[in-house]
């Protein structure tokens, strides 16, 4: 556990309010996971200069293109609304309660959620927040068999926002509405916790190497990558040099959440450590025996595939327990023959 410091040369931001206890959800891994799970690169800007030009990433045969509104490209310090929306999703289901994709956000809430303080530049930017979020847009392709699927998207879909009335004009709330994308990523439970430190790291770059090391390392003890290929991975135009000397300086203070970070200058790779801070990766008996009536639905959704195989690749790839083991079992098959085609 990293305690405060206030020292504004630490490598972590003070914790801003201390008695607040957070419920935090990735947002990176439920966009990424299934629409863009075959793209290395990202499409949150990592630059605090507003970005205005299209970005188009290619993987093989799959592509990604974004394409940001003239007041600049969704930031990685805007996904702190959509974090936030995911986390009151979340803890919702997970209370039984009825969900949808229209979350109101009490602004004060909202920024002591994100470690942030309450001035009144705070709250306008906010809503610089809520305009390049609803204004980048995505656009990918999907190749299943022979046909090539194109899918577009946005963020969010839409947002109002109330202000008290008067000389100050502060922002009271904002409702938000998520896309189709996001949501269904939060219905199907494609979501992972992030340490409550991740909002208090300071630098861009260093929030989306720990979003790489949580989804690629994540319960494993180690998790081994080229600094290059980390390089492009997240998306930052510094170069290589300069990349070489911030994740020296990680090394050095090893400040990183849930992972600690070596460098081996012999191969230039960067090795990730798991802390132990994460709660247990659920173990095969923590998830319920599934319904005789589940393999029934899991074939018909995964043809031709064996669904006890699939399975086990199920269980393995799992990281909490879902609430509907049945209903997560037959999604899951059902993404993998969309996605693996017939066996």
């Amino acid at each position: 556990m990293v305690t405060e410091n206030t020292n504004a040369l630490a490598p972590l931001l003070p914790v801003r309010h201390p008695q607040h206890d957070l419920f935090i959800c990735d947002v990176a891994d439920a966009v990424l996971k299934d629409v863009m799970q075959h793209m290395e690169h990202p499409f949150y800007s990592l630059s605090k200069k507003p970005e205005t030009t299209v970005k188009r990433y290619s993987n093989g045969d799959n592509w990604l293109e974004v394409t940001p509104s003239v007041k600049g490209l969704a930031t990685i310090y805007d996904k702190d609304i959509l974090i936030y929306c995911i986390s009151q999703i979340m803890a919702k289901l997970n209370r039984g309660e009825q969900v949808s994709p229209r979350v109101r956000i009490n602004s004060r809430e909202l920024l002591i959620f994100t470690n942030r303080g309450t001035s009144g530049r705070e709250y306008q930017s906010l809503l610089d927040a809520l305009d390049r979020l609803e204004g980048t847009r995505i656009r990918t392709n999907i190749v299943s068999g022979d046909e090539e699927q194109v899918d577009g998207f946005g963020l969010i879909d839409a947002s109002a926002i109330r202000r008290k009335h008067g000389l100050d004009g502060r922002l009271l709330w904002c409702e938000v509405k998520l896309s189709d994308w996001v949501f269904n990523a939060i219905r199907n439970e494609e979501v992972l916790t992030l340490h409550r430190d991740y909002f208090r790291l300071r630098k861009p770059i260093e929030r989306r190497v720990y979003e790489i090391a949580r989804k690629h390392c994540g319960q494993k003890r180690t998790w081994k990558i080229s600094l290059p290929k980390l390089l492009l991975k997240t998306g930052s135009q510094s170069p290589e040099k300069r990349f070489r000397q911030m994740i020296k300086q990680l090394v050095q203070h090893d400040h990183l959440p849930d992972y600690s970070v070596l460098f081996e200058e012999d191969g230039d790779m960067v090795v990730f450590s798991n802390r132990g801070t994460m709660a247990p990766a659920p173990l095969s008996g923590d998830v319920p025996p599934l319904k005789s009536e589940t393999y029934e639905r899991a074939r018909e959704a995964a043809p031709g595939w064996d669904v006890h195989c699939l399975e086990s690749e199920w269980r393995d790839w799992i990281v909490e327990p879902p609430r509907d083991a049945d209903a997560a079992f037959v999604g899951f098959c059902r993404k993998w023959a969309e996605k693996q085609g017939e066996p």
